[in-house]
């Protein structure tokens, strides 16, 4: 496949200020370079890495434009960091980085760059998953055993692992019909789990029993999101700022009466949080 032609960068300084970049991060790791920089290392920058990948999607879901800029660029500059830590160790460096993820582009937009045909986007998912497992092959990861889901971390958060799984096998047709049959699920999971929860919640295989119903019930509620369009993740996280707010708002009320929910009850605090909701 020939070197495709691609638009113009957005600035003719975007390669400059790039490159100033990766100056500025190979001076902090040079001798005389920031001390606290000169110490970190891949398993060290982990949490951080982790982080700002986060933060990037609390301003996403925050609509926040400046924001997200400010936080794409720290996440950029973990990439800068942990490409010139390789670099250091002879592994690897940003050209490498770079280097890799436009030709894996081209490679996996051959209807774009390449003669073949994809007229929606899932032609373009099935096309990519088969792809991808050329490449396995390739690389000599497809061996007898190996799984397509093996691409999956298992290092994700729960939900992410399992919206990720759920999306691959999707892509090759193993999917509920449509969202309603997805919901029937969960409604079994749900009846399972009251089932499993009646004798309480005790231990040993009782507890078991319900912590595994627990887990069906949240694995298929993912499946539903999915089929609905819906990122469980950011919508259990905008859940999550939802009740932040509204209990903050309890405890602004309480606060107003010279209380705190320590000394409330739950009939107080449960109409403050009503008077939240209408609010909203």
């Amino acid at each position: 496949m020939s070197e495709p032609e691609l638009p113009a960068p957005p600035s003719a300084e975007t390669g400059a200020r790039f490159e100033r970049l990766v100056r500025l991060i190979a001076k902090l790791r040079a001798p005389g370079g920031c001390p606290w920089d000169r110490e970190q290392t891949h398993q060290s920058l982990k949490p951080m890495t982790l982080e700002e990948a986060y933060e990037v999607i609390e301003a996403i879901d925050a609509g926040d434009p400046e924001e997200l800029c400010s936080e794409l660029g720290d996440l950029l500059l973990q990439v800068v960091f942990h490409a010139n830590m390789a670099q250091e160790n002879g592994t690897f460096d940003i050209d490498g980085v770079v280097a890799t993820i436009t030709d894996k582009m081209v490679r996996r937009h051959p209807h774009v760059f390449g003669q073949d045909d994809a007229s929606n986007s899932a032609e373009v998912l099935r096309n990519w998953e088969a792809l991808k497992a050329e490449e396995r092959k390739a690389k000599g990861k497809d061996k007898a055993g190996a799984s397509m889901l093996d691409s999956v971390s298992k290092a994700h958060p729960a939900l992410m692992e399992a919206f990720q799984m759920t999306t691959k096998v999707a892509r090759v047709g193993f999917d509920w019909p449509h969202a309603e049959a997805a919901m029937g699920k969960l409604e079994e999971e749900l009846g399972e789990l009251r089932e499993a929860a009646r004798g309480g919640a005790g231990t040993g295989p009782a507890a078991a029993a319900i912590e595994e119903e627990i887990g069906d019930l949240m694995f298929s509620v993912v499946n539903v999101a999915r089929l609905l369009g819906v990122d469980p993740e950011s919508a259990l996280k905008a859940a999550n700022r939802k009740f932040r707010r509204r209990f903050r708002h309890v405890e602004a009320r309480l606060e107003q009466r010279g209380k705190k929910p320590a000394d409330s009850d739950l009939a107080e605090m449960d109409a403050l949080w009503n008077e939240a909701k209408k609010g909203e």
